[in-house]
């Protein structure tokens, strides 16, 4: 068994896969693909021109897919156990439902004015406007909080009593978020605060988080 998964690690959406990967114990490689100018070879397996991808070389070509979410699913059906999927029908809607909005809303709240800002920006040598942080913080994350508040309730995991694909997806927007310097108001959002706080405990998020880290902080303060 052979996994490649293409990308750059601190990309949420590599992340998401990365975790999903480490839940179910499987082995892979990951390839680093600077997304800001991938290579030809690249584009040939990710149309369009986004990380991640991935490719199982047991299987004859072609064998590579891209989308974090078709990744997941693939790998769910082929490698099942631990399920990361509910087999209800109404749980597995949810959890793809909090996956669609952790990568459409979360992403468009947290990942794009602040980590792009505070993170990618000192990557590419451009300047940090801290004036999109501050209204992200102000009107973006604030939304996005009462929400998951709401929707976490009393409850260990966002669906069931199980760590699945609804949890892998919103826990990696939130380590994008740490990578900022900036967290979840425990006072305001608690039962966030603490949903989040299990989540990077977990073995594989803490991995994720203890490799990206270092480099996260030296780029910060570099600057």
């Amino acid at each position: 068994m052979a996994l490649i998964v293409y990308g750059a690690n601190l990309s949420p959406f590599v992340r998401k896969v990365r975790v999903v990967l480490a839940e179910k114990g499987l082995q892979y490689s990951l390839e680093p693909i600077n997304p800001f100018g991938p290579p030809p070879e690249f584009v040939e397996i990710s149309p369009l021109k986004r990380i991640p991808a991935f490719r199982d070389t047991d299987l004859p070509e072609p064998n590579h897919l891209a989308d974090s979410s078709v990744i997941c699913d693939y790998i769910e059906h082929k490698y099942p156990n631990p399920p990361l999927y509910p087999q209800e029908p109404y749980a597995r809607a949810r959890a793809l439902w909090f996956e669609e909005y952790a990568d459409s809303q979360i992403a468009a709240s947290i990942v794009r004015p602040l980590f792009f800002e505070r993170v990618v920006k000192k990557l590419l040598r451009q300047e940090t406007d801290e004036s999109i942080c501050e209204a992200a913080l102000r009107d973006q994350v604030p939304a996005v909080a009462d929400y998951l508040e709401k929707e976490i309730g009393g409850s260990e995991f966002l669906v069931g009593n199980m760590f699945s694909i609804a949890d892998a997806s919103v826990g990696t927007m939130f380590v994008n978020m740490h990578h900022t310097g900036e967290g979840i108001d425990a006072g305001r959002w608690p039962k966030l605060a603490a949903y989040v706080a299990r989540l990077h405990a977990r073995p594989s998020f803490k991995a994720a988080i203890d490799e990206e880290s270092p480099f996260v902080q030296r780029l910060r303060a570099a600057a």
